[in-house]
C-alpha cells in the first residue's frame, strides 16, 4: 500500500482531505433518509463547527501515531485510520463546543458568531451538537468495527464525553445566578489524543497510568491559560471575546485575586464579579493589576514547564516521551 504523510504540509493535505471523505459518508448514510434540505443542513453545520479551527487535536494523534511507531511515512491506511480519529477528536470537540456556547450565551466563537446565534438557527443547535456526537459513532463504526482495539475506542470517547459533560456540570451549577458566593472558589484533555495513537500502535492503555497523570497536569496548565487569556487575550487574534468575570465562572484568576486580596480588595471583587455591567468588569480588571495577576500567571507557566519536563523526561520509553513532549511544546507560551 502506498506510503502517506511525509511532511507537515502533506499531513495536513491529507487530513483535509480525509475530512471530505469522512463528511460525505455521513451526509449519505444509508441509516435516514435525507431530504435535500436536511442533507444541506447538516452539511453546512458540520462545516461552520468541526472545521475553522486550527485542528491541533486532530493533527496530533497523527502526529503522535509516527512518534510511537517511530516511523515518519505511514502507509495509506495508517494515515487514513489515523486521520479518521484525529476528526473523530475534532467532531467531539465541536459537540462540546455548540453546547457550551448555548449554556454560557456565548456570543462569538473562532471569529464567527457561535452556532447558535446564526439567523434561523437558535436552538436547533442543540440538536446539531447531538447529531455531532452520534457521528463519531458512525465513523468508528464506519472504519474500525472489527479492529482488536475498536471496544477499546468506543469506551475512551464515552469515557472523556461523560467526564467532560461532568466537568461542565460543576461550570454551571457554581454560576447559578442568585447562589453566588466566591468563598467557595478554590484551587483543587489531552488524553484522548494520546489513547487514541496508544490504541493505534497495539499497546495497553493500562499499562500507561503515568502518562495519564501528566497529561491530567497538562490539561490543568491549559485550562489555567484559557482562564488567562480570557481576560489579557486579544479577542481579534484568539476569536472570542471573554466573559468568565461576567459569567461567574470559577477561573484560575479569580482564584489567585482572592487568595492575595485584603478585606478592602475581596470587597470589591464581591461586588462586582459576576456582573454584566461593563463598569463592573472593569473595576475587576484593574483589581487584578494591582495584584499584579500578569507575573503571577507568567510564573506559574515557568513552574509548569519546569515541572512537565521533569516528569517527562521520567518516562521510561523515549517514543513517548517525545509524544509528550511535542504536545508540551504546543501549548507552552501560546497565545490562542
Amino acid at each position: 500500500m502506498a506510503a502517506a504523510g511525509n511532511g507537515g504540509a502533506d499531513t495536513r493535505a491529507v487530513f483535509a482531505q480525509i475530512y471530505s471523505k469522512l463528511k460525505e459518508e455521513l451526509l449519505n448514510d444509508p441509516a435516514f433518509e435525507f431530504t435535500p434540505e436536511s442533507r444541506q443542513w447538516v452539511d453546512r453545520m458540520v462545516d461552520y463547527n468541526v472545521l475553522g479551527g486550527k485542528c491541533n487535536r486532530g493533527l496530533s494523534v497523527i502526529d503522535s501515531y509516527k512518534l510511537l511507531k517511530g516511523a515518519d511515512v505511514l502507509s495509506e491506511e495508517e494515515m487514513f485510520l489515523a486521520c479518521t480519529l484525529g476528526w473523530g477528536i475534532e467532531w467531539l470537540q465541536a459537540f462540546f463546543l455548540v453546547l457550551d456556547d448555548i449554556m454560557d450565551e456565548s456570543h462569538t466563537r473562532r471569529g464567527h458568531l457561535c452556532w447558535y446565534r446564526v439567523p434561523q438557527v437558535g436552538f436547533i443547535a442543540v440538536n446539531d451538537g447531538v447529531l455531532l456526537r452520534n457521528h463519531i459513532s458512525r465513523m468508528l463504526r464506519n472504519h474500525f468495527k472489527g479492529k482488536p482495539y475498536y471496544a477499546d475506542l468506543l469506551d475512551l470517547f464515552n469515557e472523556v464525553e461523560f467526564k467532560t459533560a461532568s466537568g461542565q456540570m460543576l461550570d454551571v451549577i457554581t454560576t447559578h445566578e442568585g447562589e453566588k458566593d466566591l468563598t467557595k472558589y478554590n484551587i483543587a484533555v489531552h488524553r484522548r489524543i494520546v489513547a487514541c495513537a496508544l490504541l493505534l500502535s497495539g499497546e495497553d492503555l493500562n499499562n500507561y497510568g503515568a502518562v495519564e497523570n501528566i497529561l491530567v497536569e497538562m490539561g490543568i496548565y491549559f485550562q489555567v491559560q484559557d482562564d488567562y487569556l480570557d481576560c489579557y487575550g486579544d479577542p481579534e487574534f484568539i476569536g472570542k471575546i471573554g466573559t468568565d468575570i461576567e459569567d461567574y465562572k470559577c477561573s484560575w484568576l479569580v482564584v489567585q485575586a482572592l487568595e492575595r486580596s485584603d478585606e478592602n480588595q475581596k470587597r470589591i471583587l464581591f461586588e462586582n464579579y459576576g456582573k454584566k455591567d461593563p463598569s463592573c468588569v472593569a473595576k475587576v480588571k484593574t483589581l487584578y493589576k494591582e495584584l499584579n495577576l500578569e507575573a503571577v500567571f507568567q510564573e506559574y507557566e515557568n513552574e509548569s514547564y519546569k515541572k512537565l519536563i521533569a516528569d517527562i523526561e521520567a518516562q521510561p520509553s523515549v517514543a513517548v516521551q517525545n509524544v509528550l513532549k511535542s504536545f508540551l511544546h504546543k501549548i507552552y507560551k501560546r497565545q490562542k
